[in-house]
């Protein structure tokens, strides 16, 4: 069965889409520093470096105000973009270095990418890395962890650096949202294909995609209430873009109207 690395979907988590916290190093003996600090928005730069997001009066950026850099964890956790009972797909730790990002020219390009991924029209406010509401902080990566559906791995930070982010990242949640809204008959049909007939109807909903496959969450009523386990669906090769996407799930969904 083919599936994405532990660095590619370390650099698709710490891409920019989940949701993440900055962990300071002894953050339980240092209360200067204070508890994990929620990041607002984040994007990865070429290489894979986080660029966050925070607020300027935060702990963590005070911080760094007197130390060059602070020992942190950048920890993320990835949730499914349709309500589920259990919507967590996966989690991430990046372990590094944390700097402020003195270079003002960096710093306002990253806000602005921030501002296009996220629609966070305060992130254009920012007019130096280290002033105004907001500041823009890098983490230097030194080690990363991943744990999802695929198990957990560590990863080294050369590995994280050469991965790349799966190319549907950007677009999941749209297409996720669209086949839970519109296809759920499709879905159950591509259950019952491998399962064969069973009584009653299957609640089958899209949990995940990649360009190598699409999860499926499965919801069988018994006499207990209801079973549910995750299916995954590989396509029959890596997908490389969008038409290729859309052609391969027509392909998959296809004999359900037929």
């Amino acid at each position: 069965m083919r599936r994405a690395t532990a660095a590619e979907r370390a650099r698709t988590l710490a891409y920019g889409i989940a949701g993440g916290v900055i962990v300071p190093a002894g953050q339980e003996q240092d209360t200067a520093v204070g508890p994990p600090a929620p990041v607002a928005a984040h994007v990865t730069g070429p290489a894979g470096r986080p660029l966050l997001l925070v607020p300027a009066a935060s702990p963590v950026a005070a911080a760094l105000r007197d130390e060059p850099d602070l020992p942190a964890t950048l920890r993320i956790c990835d949730v499914a973009p349709v309500p589920l009972a259990d919507r967590l797909r996966g989690r991430a730790w990046l372990h590094g270095r944390l700097t402020a990002l003195d270079d003002r020219e960096e710093a306002e390009d990253a806000a602005l990418r921030l501002w296009h991924l996220h629609s966070r029209p305060e992130a254009l406010e920012i007019r130096d890395a280290r002033g105004g509401a907001w500041t823009v902080l890098a983490l230097e990566v030194a080690e990363v962890e991943v744990s999802d559906a695929w198990g957990h791995a560590v990863v080294e930070p050369e590995e994280y650096r050469a991965a790349l982010p799966d190319p549907f990242v950007v677009i999941e949640h749209g297409m996720l949202t669209h086949l839970d809204r519109c296809h759920r008959a499709e879905l159950a049909w591509l259950f019952q294909e491998r399962f064969g007939p069973i009584d009653g109807e299957p609640v089958v909903r899209p949990l995940a995609l990649d360009r190598h496959g699409l999860w499926l969450r499965c919801l069988l009523r018994d006499a207990d209430g209801f079973e549910s386990f995750d299916l995954y669906v590989e396509f029959p090769a890596p997908v490389r873009d969008l038409h290729g996407l859309r052609r391969v799930c027509r392909r998959l969904l296809a004999p359900a109207a037929q």
